[in-house]
């Protein structure tokens, strides 16, 4: 996935987060156990695309100085 197409992820997620953190605030005290796992999907998400867009923006050394943790090559 392109940094543009995360990014713009990225903006709709967060779009929904806030949507959501508004509805919350203003719900009854009901709705807000519904809404509050609703929430808590959508930040979730929001942080997961976050991670991804940090990923894909750090340097190509940042990169190769860390990939030899994971291999299994020794």
């Amino acid at each position: 996935m392109s940094i543009r197409a995360l990014a713009l992820e990225l903006y709709k997620a967060k779009q929904k987060v806030d949507a959501l953190q508004a509805e919350f605030d203003s719900a009854t005290a009901d709705d807000k156990s519904v809404l509050a796992g609703e929430l808590k999907m959508v930040q979730k998400e929001f942080q997961m695309l976050r991670r991804m867009l940090d990923g894909e923006k750090e340097s190509g050394t940042f990169r190769k100085r860390f990939s030899g943790f994971g291999n299994s090559k020794t």
